[in-house]
């Protein structure tokens, strides 16, 4: 262990740690992983004759990461407050997140290319369908790698971010996210904030279409501050949206029409993964009201946190989002775990798969709201229709 002292300077302490070094360091490049998935299926395609390969990316997601997050368990280090400026100056780390756009893209034209029939490659519909379901998981994990770099002061980030969501079509998530969702996260005005006892079909609904309302309305008044029409190229909204359109037109133009359903098809997992994400990490939490209608401010105890290690990795430390809600423009590789965050029980890629069945996500969550409330319904996040309901069920 490293030698650690405190010292106490203008009132404040730090820790001080000699020779600290970041275990995951190298680790990080797992995360290249996911977006060469389609380079890696068709040479195991090619390789063993298994059109099995071609569906990739769900076996990852869903079977390998899951069972990884339980053999290698969890991981609750934090690096002392004397390494996180080093650490968040270090530009390695950015990088590990910059390479994911090229490799993304990469990814897609070849996936247009297979689709298209390009490359002396005969794929069944099920091989297609495989072949969608694992670009569209790609296209969801960039969701979070624009996540990352739409959150820093930079406007060359800003721009990737722009850049990394242009697969799925869902540009306005990143002002959405930023200036709509931080703000308002887990109150009645959010719609990226689950209700308890509301299922993921439902909540994929009231998100999406909340979220895209919003996004609109922050561009729209943004503008109209500075007596600039909404209808504009410097809308952050329509540039998104128009970088889609022109990729799409792109990809069309060089590989035929016939890829535009999987095109489409793949933007709808990505964007049904991101929000399914979205579903857990705020469920059932909810801000207290205070006399005069403002909430509380944000603490760790809004979030749902989970310490897996693979996924914290394939994820760029998403799970430890109490500490993100807390310091939005820290980067991933610097945030801590927080001891007071409520802690789901499995790792983020196995809580996905647990709310597609929302009768097993109730069974398994709503009594861990419960748990985290006293046992008090009436301060979890209930909807108008169902509050009666579960207060009734709840007491």
């Amino acid at each position: 262990m490293p030698t650690q002292y405190r010292r106490t300077r203008s009132g404040h302490e730090f820790a001080v740690a000699r020779g600290w070094r970041d275990r995951k360091r190298y680790v990080w490049l797992l995360g290249l992983v996911i977006p060469i998935l389609v380079p890696m299926s068709w040479l195991a395609v090619a390789t063993t004759g298994w059109g099995v390969f071609w569906w990739s990316g769900p076996m990852l997601m869903f079977i390998v990461i899951p069972s990884l997050d339980y053999l290698v368990g969890p991981d609750t280090e934090n690096p002392p407050d004397s390494a996180l400026a080093r650490l968040e100056d270090d530009r390695y780390y950015r990088w590990a997140v910059y390479l994911y756009l090229p490799a993304q893209y990469v990814t897609l034209v070849l996936a247009c290319w297979f689709w298209s029939g390009g490359g002396g490659v005969t794929l069944t519909d099920i091989d297609k369908l495989g072949l969608m379901l694992t670009v569209g998981g790609i296209a969801g994990v960039a969701i979070n790698a624009a996540h990352e770099m739409g959150h820093q002061r930079a406007q060359s980030e800003r721009w990737l971010s722009k850049v990394a969501l242009a697969q799925t079509g869902y540009g306005h998530f990143f002002v959405e996210h930023n200036r709509g969702h931080h703000a308002r996260v887990a109150t009645p005005e959010d719609p990226a904030s689950a209700r308890l006892g509301e299922n993921v079909y439902l909540f994929h609904y009231r998100s999406i279409f909340g979220s895209l309302r919003s996004a609109w309305r922050l561009e729209r008044n943004r503008l109209a501050r500075r007596g600039k029409s909404a209808w504009t190229l410097r809308n952050d909204v329509l540039n998104a949206w128009l970088m889609t359109l022109a990729l799409f037109a792109a990809l069309v133009a060089a590989f035929g029409v016939e890829v535009l359903p999987w095109l489409i098809g793949q933007a709808v997992i990505g964007i049904f993964l991101l929000e399914t994400i979205n579903y857990l990490e705020h469920y059932g939490l909810r801000r207290q009201q205070r006399p005069g209608g403002r909430y509380e401010q944000v603490r760790p105890s809004h979030s749902w946190n989970s310490n897996s290690v693979i996924s914290n990795v394939f994820l760029f430390h998403l799970q430890r989002h109490s500490d993100h809600h807390a310091n939005p423009q820290r980067r991933y590789q610097a945030l801590c775990h927080a001891d007071e965050a409520p802690q789901l029980p499995a790792g983020y890629a196995t809580m996905v798969v647990v709310a597609l069945f929302p009768p097993v996500w109730r069974r398994v969550m709503d009594r861990r709201v419960l748990a985290h409330y006293g046992g008090d319904v009436r301060r979890a996040a209930l909807s108008r229709r169902k509050k009666q309901r579960l207060l009734t069920r709840y007491g």
